[in-house]
C-alpha cells in the first residue's frame, strides 16, 4: 500500500499542499539533500522513493544498522559514474542518527560535492545526532504523526484498492475502523498491520463457513494481541518533552494535564524511580516553605515505590502528583540559595564572625572566639544576633511569597529583620560614639 504518487500520501500537508516545500521541490526537479525526522510511519521511506522518482534519478538505500563505510563507498562509487552519464543517485540512508562521526565525515564530501544527493531519515532529534557539518548541508523536514483522520482514509483505502483487500469482499464496522486508527497513535505502518490482522482473522473464519462473509467488528478486534502502547522513549527527544509538560504542568497548578502527563510516562514504560526523583526535586524546588508537607509527602511517594513497585506504587504517585499541583507555590527557598552562591562565588571565603567561632580550645577562647555570642534559647528564642560576614550583613537571601504557609514566615522575618535593623544601627550609633572625644573635652588641644 506504499504511496506511488504525491497525491496517495496522507498527511504531512504542510510540505504536500500545492505551496508546500516538498512538493515544489519535486514538481520543479531542483531537489537537494534532506533530512526526514519524524516517528515511525509517518512517510519518511515513501518520500525519499517518491524524491528519487521525480527526479528521475537511481534510488539506493542503506541502513545505518547494517550498513557502514565499506557499503558507502560502493554507493559513492557507482554514484561516481552515474553522474558522469548524466545521471542523478538519491542516497537513501535509514535510522541515519545510528552513524557514528566517522561515517557522517565520509559522507559529507559526496554530498557537497552533489555526487549524491542525501535523504537521511531519524527518529532522533538530528541536532543532537547529526554533525552541523552534514545537517548544515541539509533542508530539515519534520514529519508529524498522522491524525487519526488521515489513518482513516489509509484504513478506507486498504479495504478498497485490489493493493490491499479490495474485491475480497472484506468489510470492517466503522466503530472497528475508528478503533485502528486511533491504536496506530499517528503510525500508518501500525495502522495497516493492525487491519492486516484483524482481515487475516476474519478471512479464516469467513472460510470455515461458506455463507459468512469476512467482517472485522469490535468484538474481533478484542481477539487480536494487544495493541502496542502510546509512543514513548526512555532517553530521547520524546522523553524529555513529556517530563517537561509534566513538570510545567505541576507548576501551573493543574492536576489533571500532570495525572495525564504521568499516565504517559507509566503506559510508556519510563523508569518510575525517574519520576519520583522529579516530583522531589520539584516539592523542593516549586513548593518550598509554601506547603511544608510537600517534600515530605513526595519523598514517601518514592520510598512507596521502593517498598511496594508497580504497579502499586502508581498510586502514591498520582497522591503525590495531585497534592503538588494543587499546593501554592514559592522558589524563594531555591533562589535563595542561587543569590547566596553567587556571593560565595564573588566574594570567595568571607571570615566568620568571631562571636559565632566555636571556641572548644584554650586558644581559640584566647583568641576571642565565641566572646559576645548570645544564645537565643536563654533569651526567650530570639536575640537580635548578626550572622552574616560583615561585608554582607544588610543582605538578604530569602524573600518569601504571600502563597500558603509561606506568608506566616513572610511576617515573622519582617519583624525579625526589622528588629535587627534597628539593633544594628544601635551598635553603629555606640561605636561612633567610642570613637568620637568626650563632649566635655577641648577638640582642638583634648584637654578639659
Amino acid at each position: 500500500m506504499r504511496p506511488q504518487s504525491l497525491d496517495e500520501v496522507v498527511g504531512q500537508s504542510q510540505w504536500l499542499a500545492p505551496d508546500g516545500f516538498v512538493r515544489r521541490a519535486l514538481e520543479s526537479r531542483r531537489v537537494g539533500s534532506l533530512i526526514l525526522w519524524g516517528p515511525p510511519g509517518t512517510g519518511k521511506t515513501t518520500l525519499a522513493r517518491l524524491v528519487a522518482r521525480h527526479a528521475d534519478a537511481e534510488f539506493v538505500a542503506l541502513s545505518a544498522v547494517m550498513d557502514g563505510l565499506p557499503a558507502l563507498r560502493e554507493v559513492v562509487t557507482q554514484a561516481a559514474r552515474q553522474q558522469q552519464r548524466g545521471h542523478q543517485t538519491v542516497l537513501f540512508v535509514d535510522e541515519i542518527h545510528r552513524w557514528g562521526k566517522t561515517q557522517q565525515d565520509a559522507l559529507l564530501p559526496h554530498v557537497e560535492a552533489g555526487t549524491v544527493v542525501l535523504i537521511g531519515a531519524t527518529t532522533e532529534n538530528p541536532s543532537f545526532t547529526l554533525s552541523s557539518a552534514l545537517l548544515s548541508r541539509c533542508a530539515l523536514i519534520i514529519l508529524e504523526p498522522l491524525p487519526a483522520a488521515e489513518l482513516l482514509r489509509l484504513l478506507q483505502r486498504a479495504l478498497e484498492d485490489p493493493r490491499g483487500f479490495g474485491g475480497v469482499g472484506l468489510t470492517v464496522a466503522p466503530d472497528a475502523l475508528q478503533r485502528l486508527a486511533l491504536q496506530a497513535d499517528g503510525d500508518a505502518r501500525r495502522a495497516l498491520n493492525g487491519l492486516e490482522s484483524a482481515a487475516e482473522l476474519a478471512l479464516h473464519e469467513a472460510a470455515q463457513d461458506a455463507t459468512a462473509m469476512p467482517h472485522v467488528n469490535a468484538a474481533l478486534l478484542d481477539r487480536l494481541p494487544q495493541a502496542q502502547g502510546p509512543r514513548y522513549d526512555r532517553d530521547a527527544d520524546l522523553h524529555h518533552q513529556i517530563i517537561s509538560a509534566f513538570i510545567k504542568s505541576l507548576r501551573g497548578s493543574d492536576p489533571d494535564a500532570a495525572l495525564y502527563w504521568l499516565a504517559r510516562m507509566l503506559s510508556g514504560g519510563e523508569d518510575p524511580r525517574f519520576i519520583c526523583r522529579r516530583l522531589v526535586i520539584f516539592a523542593a524546588e516549586d513548593v518550598g516553605n509554601a506547603d511544608p508537607q510537600a517534600l515530605p509527602l513526595a519523598v514517601a511517594a518514592a520510598q512507596a515505590h521502593e517498598m511496594t513497585g508497580l504497579p502499586e506504587s502508581r498510586i502514591a504517585m498520582a497522591h503525590a502528583t495531585t497534592w503538588l499541583a494543587c499546593a501554592p507555590k514559592s522558589k524563594a527557598s531555591y533562589l535563595g540559595l542561587d543569590a547566596a552562591m553567587a556571593d560565595v562565588r564573588e566574594h570567595g571565603s568571607l571570615p566568620v564572625p568571631m562571636h559565632l567561632r566555636n571556641a572548644t580550645t584554650n586558644l581559640g577562647r584566647q583568641l576571642g572566639w565565641g566572646k559576645d555570642y548570645h544564645d537565643p534559647h536563654a533569651a526567650g528564642g530570639w536575640v537580635p544576633e548578626r550572622y552574616l560576614p560583615e561585608m554582607l550583613a544588610d543582605t538578604t537571601y530569602y524573600d518569601p511569597t504571600r502563597n500558603g504557609h509561606e506568608a506566616r514566615l513572610a511576617d515573622r522575618l519582617a519583624t525579625w529583620r526589622g528588629l535587627r535593623a534597628v539593633a544594628r544601627q544601635a551598635q553603629t550609633t555606640r561605636s561612633d560614639a567610642d570613637k568620637a572625644p568626650p563632649a566635655d573635652l577641648d577638640p582642638e588641644r583634648g584637654q578639659p
